[in-house]
């Protein structure tokens, strides 16, 4: 698929997102298989139409490490386990449209999360949106990352 095929199918899909967060269409669950994430209280990924949504990824769980790491190490975790995720419900790291990042101390930690974030995704990268956060359930946890990809 060309990068002029991909850019009008990430429009198309946009346009069908703005379509559904105004109301329209219904969204079906993929169940817990469709997530690799292991977390249950969070329904996981999400289907609707051509549009994935997959809820937030940790960057650290102590039952997967020991210690939380740094940023970097905690934000190659979560989109390792996003990239999982998405291969497991039949699409990629390449139909990704948006990301959200939710970062504790973004003065701090933007350059760390940034910087492997930009080794996930290649050109024309997701849009991304990002906050601050105070912190998360787990102490030493560090950020959370969600996206919405386009899906066949």
């Amino acid at each position: 698929m060309s990068d002029e095929q991909k850019s009008r199918g990430r429009r198309t899909a946009l346009k069908s997102a703005a379509l559904l967060l105004a109301g329209a269409g219904a969204a079906k669950s993929q169940g817990k298989e469709a997530s690799t994430t292991g977390k249950q209280s969070v329904g996981g990924a999400i289907r609707s139409g051509h549009l994935l949504f997959l809820s937030g990824i940790g960057g650290w769980y102590p039952e997967r490490r020991p210690k939380p790491g740094d940023v970097r190490q905690q934000t190659g975790d979560a989109l390792t386990m996003m990239k999982a995720a998405l291969e497991k419900a039949g699409t990629s790291m390449d139909s990704v449209l948006k990301v959200q990042v939710a970062l504790v101390d973004p003065e701090h930690n933007w350059e760390g999360m940034n910087e492997v974030y930009n080794t996930f995704f290649k050109d024309p990268r997701p849009a991304r949106s990002y906050y601050g956060a105070t912190g998360f359930r787990h102490a030493g946890q560090l950020l959370q990352i969600d996206c919405i990809a386009y899906i066949e």
